[in-house]
């Protein structure tokens, strides 16, 4: 029986229109996005059987496009959607915070979780204040090892000047989980926060962020 045959008040589109999308259940969400179902399988049941695979709809949402497509009846179209989805709810949260205070820099932290979702490589993010401490932008500054101190440098203070910031809070995530700052981390604080003395801007704090939790890299060091 496919999802056309259910009475309709169970369909799941059906569902939304009538009682709003918070009624759904997660398998009839990420059904709505499938929309169709496999042979022998309607979307409501590829639905569940990812969410049983993955074990979260946070889970399936963020899994790569070699594991999801692994999967019976996910293809590319299905990557794309749950991929589009994702980035469409970071980016409108992140216009809604847009000129909010920041008053300490973990008031940053829901919006760094979802940037740093699903990410396998390290990547710095640098949000850019204005005298007030509102956020201008939450801008990547570069992805893999905090190496190269003088490349980021640079572009971090062609971005700072840029949207005319007045101080900044770098981020950075660890995707083995780890909170434990690396002679590296440290070594790009410093340089970065050299950098942007010169400019007459702040380096407010540096946090690295894992899933469950996060460290301050200057408190660590004593700054």
């Amino acid at each position: 029986m496919t999802i056309k045959d259910w009475p309709e008040g169970e369909r799941p589109r059906e569902k939304l229109l009538q009682a709003g999308v918070s009624v759904l259940s997660d398998a009839e969400l990420l059904a709505v996005l499938l929309r169709v179902g496999s042979v022998g399988c309607s979307a409501v049941d590829n639905a569940r059987s990812l969410l049983q695979h993955f074990g979260s709809l946070t889970a399936v949402m963020q899994a790569s496009h070699a594991d999801l497509t692994a999967c019976k009846g996910m293809g590319d179209a299905a990557y794309s959607q749950f991929a589009v989805v994702l980035e469409i709810g970071r980016r409108v949260l992140l216009q809604q915070q847009q000129r909010v205070r920041i008053d300490s820099a973990t008031d940053l932290l829901p919006m760094l979780y979802l940037q740093f979702a699903g990410e396998t490589v390290e990547v710095l993010y640098a949000a850019l204040l204005d005298s007030d401490n509102q956020l201008l932008k939450l801008l990547p500054i570069s992805r893999g090892s905090l190496s190269h101190h003088t490349v980021y440098a640079r572009e971090l203070a062609k971005l700072a000047l840029q949207h005319h910031a007045a101080a900044v809070i770098l981020a950075h995530n660890h995707p083995s989980g780890s909170l434990q700052a690396s002679q590296a981390d440290k070594d790009t604080t410093e340089v970065l926060q050299a950098a942007l003395q010169l400019l007459d801007i702040r380096l407010l704090d540096h946090l690295i962020v894992t899933p469950n939790a996060y460290l301050s890299i200057i408190n660590s060091m004593g700054k």
